[in-house]
Order: C-alpha cells, then sequence, then structure tokens
C-alpha cells in the first residue's frame, strides 16, 4: 500500500522537542537505518518507503509536524506533482468539456489551484520527481484519458486558456492606472463595450485600479480574463466580494461563455452559485496540505449532494466522517427574551450616500443576519452599533460594548497568533481553538496567515472578548464550505451558551439560512441611498429580500439545501403568484 509522508516544515522546532525527538523515537532509525533524518531545507525528512506507519512521531512531536497516511491501493500510482518528497501531492486533474460549464467543488489545501495551474499552463507538472516533466511524459502519463487528448491538444496549439486567479486584491498592488486602461490593454476580442455592460463597470472605467473595492476588482479580473481570446476559461472563486445580485450576474454570464467550442472550469465554495452556474462537478478530497484526489464528473446536483454526504457512492469512497445537513425549519415563535440594544430614527450622511434605519431591537440569545447589495450601507449601520460611526440623527443604545470584526482584515501586523487569542486560548478552546483548527497557527505571524486563516483567527479573536454585542461582517470569506459550517456552528454555540446576540453581515445565502434566527434587510441605491427595515423573523424577512432582487428558492428534496429557481420556471411563477420566494 503507498504511503504518504508528510512534514510542516514551518511547524518543526528541534531545540523545543530536545534536539530531534523524532529522530530518537523512531523503531526504523533504531534499526540503524536512516527513515527520519536531518534535513537543511525541512529541519528534518521522513523516507517513505522505509516508513512503517506506525504514527510514533505523529504522536510524540508536541508541535504536530507530521502526517503519515496509507493511500487506497487504486492510488499505488505516480502523483501527477508534488512539493518535494514529504510535500503536498495531487493524484489527479479535472477534466475540461466543451460545451460545459465544470465546477471544482472542495476544501481549502486539497490542491484545486495547483490543479487549475496545471490545467492553465502556469505549473508545469514534475510527475513526482523534482523537475518539470517535458509535455511527451505528460501526454504518455494519461494514456488512455480524456486528460490525454486534452495536453495533446495544448500541445497542438488548439486550446488557448484564460485565467481568472483567486487573490484578485493583487491587482490592485501589481497594476496601474484606470480600469479602463487595464481593460483596454488585454481586449483581443475588442468586445470591451459589451463586456462592461454585462459586468455592470460603467460607473468605475476611469477610477484608478488601486483605489477599487474588493468587489469591484472581482468584476474587473472576470472582464479581464474573459476579453482575452481563448477557448479554455478558468474561473478560481469569482464570486469573492461580491453580494447577490451581482454573484447571480456573474453566474448567469459565466454560463454564456460555455458553447461547443469553449469550455469553462470553476473553482466555488458558495454552494448556491456553484449550483446555478455549472453543469457538471468534480469533487476533491484528501488530507489539507497532504495529498488530493480529483472524482469523476458527476451532475451537479448529484455532486453537491454527494459532498455534502461525504461519500461517492460509485467510487466506494468516504472522504469525511460527518455529513453536512440542513434541515426544513418550521417558523420560529416569537422570542421573549430580554432586549440588549436598539435603534430609533438613525440617520447619518457619508458624501452623497445617505443611511437610514427606523426602529429595530436585538435580543439576548439569536443570531440576526444582515443582508443587502454591496454599497448600500450595512458595513456602516454595523460601525455605528459597534460606536467606530456616531449617527447624525436617531438613537442608538450606547450602554453596551460591542466585539466587531471588520470587514477588511489586517494583514500586515508581525504579532504572533497566539497572542491575538490569548483570552480564546484561556477560555474557549474547546468552543473556537480546536473546532476552527487554530492551534498549528499558533506561533505564526498574522502577516504569514492565507486569508481563510486570518480569517478564522479574526473570529475567534472577537468571539473570545468580554462584550454585550458581537459583531462579525463577512466571516465567510476566504473560508471553503466545511469551514464555514463550522464556523456558523460555532457562532450559535457560543450565543446560546452566553445567552448574548450575534450580529452577521455576509452574502453566502446557504450560510445565512444555516446560522440566522432573525433579518435585517437592507433596500435602496448602492452609493446613494440605504434603508434599514427589521429584524424580521426568517421566513418573512427572506421574502422582502428575495422579492427585491426578483428571486425564489426551493430546498432540495434530497439535501434541504437552499437551491436557487431557474427565473421563469413553473416552480417560480407558482411561488411568485403565492408571494413565498423563501421555501414554498
Amino acid at each position: 500500500m503507498p504511503r504518504i509522508a508528510v512534514v510542516r516544515k514551518e511547524r518543526c522546532n528541534p531545540q523545543g522537542c530536545g534536539n530531534y525527538l523524532c529522530i530518537r523515537v523512531c523503531p526504523v532509525n533504531r534499526e540503524g537505518k536512516d527513515c527520519i533524518t536531518k534535513d537543511p531545507t525541512t529541519k528534518v525528512k521522513v523516507d517513505p518507503y522505509l516508513c512503517v506507519g506506525c504514527q510514533i512521531c505523529v504522536v510524540k512531536c508536541p508541535f504536530d509536524v507530521f502526517y503519515i497516511t496509507n493511500l487506497p491501493e487504486d492510488l499505488c500510482k505516480t502523483p501527477i506533482h508534488q512539493y518535494g518528497i514529504n510535500g503536498f501531492k495531487l493524484y489527479s486533474l479535472p477534466t475540461p468539456s466543451f460545451g460545459k460549464v465544470v465546477g471544482i467543488l472542495g476544501q481549502n489545501g486539497i490542491g484545486k489551484s495547483t490543479a487549475i495551474k496545471i490545467l492553465a499552463g502556469l505549473l508545469k507538472p514534475n510527475l513526482g520527481t523534482d523537475k518539470e516533466a517535458a509535455f511527451s511524459e505528460v501526454i504518455k502519463f494519461f494514456k488512455g484519458s480524456e486528460a490525454q487528448r486534452f495536453f495533446e491538444q495544448i500541445k497542438d496549439g488548439n486550446v488557448k486558456v484564460s485565467y481568472k486567479p483567486q487573490q484578485v486584491e493583487l491587482i490592485a498592488k501589481a497594476a496601474k492606472g484606470t480600469v479602463k486602461d487595464l481593460l483596454t490593454k488585454v481586449d483581443e476580442k475588442k468586445e470591451l463595450d459589451k463586456i462592461v455592460t454585462l459586468l455592470d463597470l460603467q460607473e468605475i472605467l476611469s477610477n484608478d485600479v488601486s483605489k477599487l473595492s474588493g468587489g469591484e476588482l472581482q468584476r474587473v479580473a472576470i472582464a479581464a480574463a474573459v476579453l482575452k481570446k481563448a477557448n479554455l476559461y478558468i474561473f478560481d472563486e469569482p464570486t469573492s466580494y461580491l453580494d447577490i445580485k451581482q454573484r447571480l450576474r456573474v453566474a448567469n454570464f459565466i454560463r454564456t461563455l460555455a458553447t461547443p467550442d469553449t469550455a469553462v472550469l470553476v473553482v466555488e465554495h458558495d454552494l448556491i452559485m456553484l449550483d446555478a452556474m455549472t453543469d457538471l462537478i468534480h469533487i476533491m478530497y484528501g488530507k489539507e496540505g497532504a495529498y488530493g484526489i480529483v472524482s469523476q464528473p458527476k451532475a451537479t446536483r448529484t455532486g453537491i449532494n454527494a459532498y455534502l454526504t461525504g461519500t461517492l457512492k460509485d467510487e466506494n469512497m468516504r472522504f469525511r466522517e460527518y455529513a453536512i445537513k440542513f434541515f426544513a425549519r418550521p417558523p420560529a415563535k416569537e422570542s421573549k427574551e430580554p432586549i440588549v440594544t436598539s435603534w430609533k430614527g438613525v440617520r447619518k450622511q457619508l458624501d452623497k450616500f445617505r443611511l437610514e434605519a427606523k426602529e429595530g431591537f436585538v435580543r439576548k440569545n439569536e443570531v440576526v443576519g444582515i443582508l443587502g447589495e454591496n454599497g448600500i450601507g450595512k458595513t456602516t449601520f454595523a460601525k455605528m452599533l459597534a460606536h467606530v460611526h456616531k449617527p447624525d440623527a436617531g438613537e442608538i443604545d450606547e450602554k453596551i460594548t460591542v466585539a466587531y470584526k471588520p470587514q477588511y482584515l489586517d494583514s500586515d501586523s508581525t504579532e504572533l497568533v497566539m497572542v491575538v487569542l490569548e483570552n480564546a486560548l484561556k477560555r474557549y478552546e474547546a468552543q473556537l481553538i480546536t473546532p476552527l483548527d487554530l492551534k498549528p497557527l499558533l506561533t505564526k505571524q498574522l502577516n504569514h496567515l492565507s486569508g481563510g486563516e486570518l480569517q478564522r483567527v479574526a473570529i475567534a479573536a472577537t468571539l473570545s472578548k468580554d462584550a454585550d454585542l458581537y459583531l462579525l461582517d463577512e466571516p465567510s470569506a476566504y473560508l471553503d464550505v466545511e469551514q464555514r459550517m463550522i464556523v456558523s456552528k460555532a457562532i450559535k454555540e457560543l450565543t446560546e451558551l452566553r445567552g448574548l446576540p450575534t450580529l452577521v453581515v455576509d452574502h453566502d445565502l446557504l450560510f445565512m439560512d444555516y446560522l440566522s434566527d432573525r433579518l435585517i434587510v437592507f433596500t435602496g441605491t448602492p452609493a446613494l441611498h440605504g434603508a434599514a427595515a427589521g429584524p424580521f423573523r426568517m421566513e418573512e424577512g427572506m421574502n422582502i429580500f428575495l422579492k427585491g432582487i426578483d428571486l425564489t428558492f426551493r430546498r432540495d428534496e434530497e439535501s434541504y439545501r437552499p437551491r436557487l429557481n431557474k427565473p421563469g420556471s413553473v416552480a417560480d411563477r407558482e411561488q411568485k403568484q403565492e408571494n413565498k420566494y423563501y421555501y414554498a
């Protein structure tokens, strides 16, 4: 049976364990062989061929440096790509399909970005060696599969790839000039006006790229990718930073790109949007930071439901010990818990933008979701509740303390994670540190964390503070599907444990449906006027919000997850006639 031995070199601290404890306790080393040895690059190295999988080094190491596992027999083959003998290994690739939008679904750190970079030609596979493989070797490696034909077409120049990267915020640091300057440079199709209209970019064409918001950068990045002449378009997390209306616009736009001569690949964590934009999906599974495997393509509904169960029945594979479950909830009863904070007649003017919030209150022991388009005042309202901004008029209860996690996180700090999470480590290890998997990050500096790691640290730091009200602005950003569900569970459990309220601003409707007890709904005109109403009961709040953007949702018959009805479909028309936009 093939064995993977992963060494997390950034965690290794030989002095902290008494000078290479792993080398001293390894039974193979005691026999006189060199299974675990010192290495100038990774500090220690494990020979996977000598390793017997005894797990002694895993158990004895105080810094969780090692991950040793046996792979299924059918993976007894060379990896497509590996990052060193003790690094991450990718064993298969998703397959683009012309005329279809193919989605890729899986947790962070499982090789999704590695896989699409190989398909995009940005990373040359090494076939399990320490050097790049020649094209002929790659084609031979995939002999007899769809991937063989794909790489043959790339070699012959018949496939041209355009790739939209995950980290769109880097565009603001790298690009110079206006949005129009940037898009004009990459406009190989001469379709600038058409794409600008489809992605609603008219108002920001003259804006400097370095001054754009996250949502604006995302739409500019998508436009830049699509303006290039290509027959394979790859989008890595195309809905990050976008509100629900913008997400739907982008999803519909991406669907139009798939033609008999063009294939589209999408990596996405918003299951509602993934469901809406794709025809097929590949599930990626394995072990975070250790190895990744790609399933056979499945119809989108079947694939998403299989991912939620954690089981691939046709491949006889269970890749998660638990299922992610949704439940058809009955209408909530009116709570009689005491009111913690309230507001009345609030108004705030910021340049040309005007915000109003008539009257509302938050009770103990509830999670209140906040929904609305971008640029409509959600974050401004949150900052007023947190006493960051003062209202121009009206009343906000200022007798309470608020713990606030902002939308954009400070990634430049050199402070250690263990210092930031000092309170969480003392009081909430079982509720925050363990479920959010923060122990491996404790000795890292904040400026060395990925977006998802920084988000989990910020959530834990906020929820561990002493406060009367907890306020989280876009906590699902950068998190994968499983992490979003874990975070929502942690928020609900802490809310119930302490009996204190939590307010959550987010655009992932599945996340909000899973988490919220009541909803505050924002309406108005982005950048000009916003009005907050509620909180409402979930059904009433969702109905108001969805009616405002003319969408209807149903529950999947098998998994009970929220699914978007196709506009104009029988279900869509029937629910609108009954005024039931939220789960008939």
